[in-house]
């Protein structure tokens, strides 16, 4: 990989598209595991140079020169002062708000041009996806001018609160005496909590670009609790994040992710170490069992236990261990640049991690039992663990980040199969500020075969993972002739078309689907998605529909999750089996049941 030179995968351009879509998916997961997507390091280097300039340096000089605790470069004199902690917050929210943090640039879909957010969310006309139908005043799918005004709203409170200064109280002088800069106004905050639930409740991708399912409990904990009480509910905040996710990494899809992520890593030079990650390959690159001990010691095991003693300890020596375990455990993942690119995020982790549990230590009033009544304790850990626990048993109604399944590998997902020619229609969609990603890439000067080839590095990306290999099962029986259609990765797909994903397949659900068939008009059988939704913890199977744009619901069914696993990305020994639930009728004769295709018989 060099600077300005991509890994291209070792293919004949002029020929490689018209081999079997099996055969394409096979050469580029080989590719992927030593050289990944094959990314110039130059595009890491804007990554890094945003991440140092914008997000750091940035936020930093924001929030102590607002705050009367400079100069910036005193990193001593700042470090735990409550008020750079409660801005350092607000500037997080406030990137991801605009599209400038996460799910931002090349890595994530996004080339031209590079950033989504702002330049969807506040144009009228714009696809808008509402979490709940049932919820009041939210129908339709298309932005209005109100939610344009609700989005900008939200970004002038945040900035508000961002630039004006602290104020003391009483219970912050009850804890530190000598503190001069205070804390944000609480009536600052105010604003900020009610405008992110308006516009979460109108169009659920904002919310969730806002990552507002942690950082909302944090704005009202600044806003309505004493200062101890504050920092003790960020330390649950925290640890029941980092539990969650720990959690949710149980069974058998993270030991998926591991090898794809780090083959995809930046700061992983060596092949062999890539290779290690993998059974025997090229003949299985099905997760080796040093996967498997990355996924389940150095990831599960850590996210879970070393919160736990993070949450209780009391040894300084203890602590300062948990802590450097933490703070390795996030930077390791910036280093790998997943490709939702979460890079703000882990960093704000990591120093959230040093100032909470170091800056105020538990064996200094600041512990689990100090809060002012157990009974508050038990309410705010009650509320942080509803939607995680609620996710994982009922995944259709909680968006996989509110269940805390960020790099699970049990992910709502799909795949979208076109026509030929029938892609480009999407690009008739009014109100859209990017066009397809191929189209992107055509624009940048990539020849057109290089820029499909590109594309299709994502799709054999998706088969390295387990729902992968159901999915395109799937797509194996219900297009015959898919060797001729254009195949994509979802999560890609809808970034051009709502300026977001975080690998979160209820951004392209059916809502989706159905928004963009009432702009374009997709004829029958031009426009298939087969999509699968995560599997509840209690369960062992996964449900998947496959979806015809122009007619609706076509299938519904379930896989177990082992069948995928065990399966190769390219499923040589053809689709894994499969359970159909339920067939539309109309449709039902133009399917025939094949290999692992059990038909549920009528009653007699």
């Amino acid at each position: 990989m060099g600077f300005k030179t991509a890994d291209f995968p070792p293919v004949d351009t002029e020929t490689f598209l018209d081999l079997p879509l099996r055969d394409r998916v096979r050469a580029l997961a080989l590719h992927w595991v030593e050289y990944g997507f094959g990314t110039p390091k130059m595009i890491h280097t804007v990554y890094i140079a945003k991440l140092l300039v914008l997000y750091i340096f940035g936020g930093v000089l924001a929030a102590t020169a607002t705050s009367g605790v400079g100069p910036f470069w005193d990193v001593g004199q700042w470090w735990n002062e409550p008020i750079v902690y409660q801005k350092l917050v607000l500037w997080t929210v406030l990137l991801e708000a605009i599209g400038l943090a996460g799910s931002w640039g090349p890595l994530a879909g996004k080339f031209k041009p590079m950033t989504g957010g702002i330049l969807y969310w506040a144009r009228p006309g714009s696809i808008r996806l509402r979490p709940w139908h049932r919820v009041p005043f939210t129908d339709g799918d298309s932005r209005t001018l109100l939610d344009v005004v609700l989005y900008l709203g939200l970004l002038a409170s945040l900035a508000v609160a961002l630039v004006a200064p602290g104020r003391t109280t009483t219970s912050l002088l009850d804890a530190l005496p000598d503190n001069t800069s205070g804390l944000i106004r609480p009536a600052l905050l105010i604003a900020p909590i009610v405008l992110l639930i308006l516009c979460g409740l109108r169009d659920k991708t904002i919310f969730l670009a806002a990552r507002g399912e942690q950082y909302l409990p944090a704005l009202v904990f600044f806003a309505v609790l004493g200062f101890t009480d504050m920092i003790i509910a960020a330390k649950l905040l925290i640890v029941i994040v980092w539990i969650g996710a720990g959690v949710s990494k149980f069974g058998k899809h993270f030991t998926n992710v591991v090898p794809p992520m780090v083959s995809n890593s930046p700061s992983m030079p060596f092949r062999s170490i890539k290779r290690a990650h993998y059974r025997d390959f090229p003949r299985d690159i099905r997760p080796s069992r040093v996967a498997s001990f990355m996924a389940h010691v150095g990831g599960t095991t850590v996210e879970v236990l070393t919160p736990i003693v993070l949450l209780f300890s009391t040894n300084h020596w203890l602590t300062l261990a948990g802590v450097a375990m933490m703070v390795i455990f996030h930077l390791f993942i910036t280093s790998t640049f997943p490709l939702a690119v979460p890079l703000e995020w882990n960093i704000l982790f990591a120093y959230l991690t040093v100032f909470l549990f170091l800056g105020f230590p538990n064996s200094e009033g600041y512990g689990v039992f100090d809060m002012s009544s157990p009974w508050l304790t038990l309410a705010i850990a009650a509320a942080l663990f509803f939607f995680p626990v609620l996710g994982n048993l009922r995944p259709d109604l909680v968006s996989f980040l509110p269940s805390m399944r960020q790099y699970a590998g049990n992910w709502a997902s799909a795949l979208w199969a076109f026509a030929p020619g029938a892609e480009a229609k999407l690009n008739t969609i009014a109100h859209r500020p990017a066009d397809n990603q191929v189209d992107q890439l055509q624009a940048m000067g990539y020849p057109p075969a290089v820029a499909e080839i590109t594309m299709q590095q994502t799709i054999a990306w998706r088969s390295m993972h387990s729902q992968g290999r159901g999915l395109f099962s799937l797509l194996y029986k219900h297009v015959p002739e898919i060797d001729r259609w254009t195949v994509r990765e979802a999560e890609f797909a809808c970034n051009s078309l709502i300026g977001f994903n975080f690998g979160d397949g209820h951004l392209h659900n059916l809502d989706l689907v159905n928004a963009v068939q009432a702009r374009v008009g997709f004829a029958p059988g031009e426009w298939i998605v087969v999509w699968v939704e995560s599997q509840p913890i209690h369960k062992s199977t996964q449900e998947y529909m496959v979806v015809d744009a122009a007619l609706g619901v076509i299938e519904r069914g379930t896989w177990e999750v082992a069948d995928a696993v065990a399966a190769q990305p390219w499923l040589p020994d053809g689709p894994i089996p499969h359970r159909v639930t339920w067939r539309r009728e109309d449709v039902g004769a133009r399917v025939e049941p094949r290999r692992g295709d059990t038909v549920p018989q009528p009653a007699e």
